[in-house]
């Protein structure tokens, strides 16, 4: 019998991508998914048919579910990937995010011990840079002081303790990931990433006018959803439970990231201006594609996100650059351009 694993959180962009992963591996993988009458599931729909993926029901926001899942499954692996992830958001719905991002963390932790598997079961905590929010140093390492600068964050902030308490206080293998930003083709079209290779694809094939965006000076360490869950599971194969720092240890500001797109979409963007006043204009027609909006700035904003994988290389012999910056970009537009092409 291979190994079992529990991924919460599975319909994302890193659930997903870490299903393949230990499918590929020889894995029963159980992924975790709300009942909703609106179906969300285009991310896993090609692994619904794999006699090594089954779907089961439950809620971070549900205790009783969890112990009734943990119980079921007796899963060997734990991935807790499954939270209210967008930052912007927290601030309107900081309630909902606590609930899920914090308690949730809580409740995971919980299932295990009820359902009597605390001691075999090695669990996985998807923590954020967004631990760091307002930057005391760079670049950020797992011995950085937090200054979390967000409801999100707060809410990952008591994730990260609590799964630190129960290692400490019930010797239960249980490890954070902080992970930095991570994007992909799969990312969520409302995360600035995909909303910026989304927007430069519609621009050049004529879909779209205008793209707008907050700080364009803000910046961070962008990798690759894919290479990054291959470190999750590293970590839970370690021989300690220990919290990592997963980033590629390069940084680029958003003014960078959607430059980089617009090219690999045709346009080469020239910038005018400064703050609030800025704006890019496509050189070849003088045409002003991108503009910074209030809407987007956030009411208190984290600008400077790097993260240090020095650990991570060091001690799991993970590979932070496997893909590029670059080559993410690239992905990312050339997937987008195919899908507006397609729309």
């Amino acid at each position: 019998m291979g190994k079992k694993a529990l991924i919460t959180g599975v319909t994302g962009q890193d659930g997903s991508y870490l299903s393949e992963f230990l499918i590929e591996k020889g894995y029963d993988v159980y992924g975790m998914i709300r009942r909703s009458s609106v179906d969300f599931r285009e991310r896993i729909a090609h692994l619904e048919s794999n006699p090594q993926f089954h779907l089961v029901y439950g809620d971070l926001g549900d205790a009783v579910s969890l112990i009734k899942v943990m119980t079921e499954v007796k899963p060997d692996e734990v991935y807790n990937l499954a939270a209210q992830s967008h930052v912007q958001v927290s601030f309107d719905v900081p309630e909902f995010t606590a609930d899920v991002d914090a308690t949730g963390v809580l409740r995971v932790l919980e299932a295990v011990r009820i359902a009597g598997i605390a001691d075999k079961c090695h669990i996985y905590q998807a923590s954020t840079s967004e631990l760091y929010g307002k930057v005391e140093e760079v670049p950020q390492n797992e011995n950085t002081p937090f200054h979390p600068y967000s409801p999100y964050a707060v809410a990952k902030l008591y994730g990260y303790w609590i799964i630190k308490e129960y290692r400490e206080a019930y010797n239960m293998f249980c490890c954070s990931g902080i992970l930095f930003n991570h994007e992909s083709e799969r990312r969520g079209e409302t995360f600035v990433t995909r909303k910026i290779t989304l927007a430069a694809a519609r621009i050049s094939q004529g879909m779209q006018d205008k793209l707008y965006l907050g700080n364009m000076d803000s910046l961070r360490d962008w990798g690759y959803a894919k290479d990054y869950v291959e470190c999750m599971w590293l970590i839970l194969q370690n021989d300690k439970p220990e919290d990592f720092v997963i980033a590629t240890g390069v940084q680029h500001s958003v003014r960078e990231f959607t430059t980089l797109a617009f090219h690999h979409a045709g346009i080469e963007l020239e910038w005018q201006g400064a703050g609030m006043d800025e704006k890019g204009v496509d050189k070849a027609t003088g045409r002003v594609l991108v503009e910074v909006s209030p809407d987007f700035y956030r009411p208190t904003d984290v600008v400077n996100l790097w993260g240090d994988p020095s650990k991570a290389k060091r001690e799991l012999g993970w590979n932070p650059t496997k893909t590029s910056f670059e080559e993410l970009v690239k992905i990312m537009v050339d997937h987008d351009m195919k899908k507006v092409k397609n729309a």
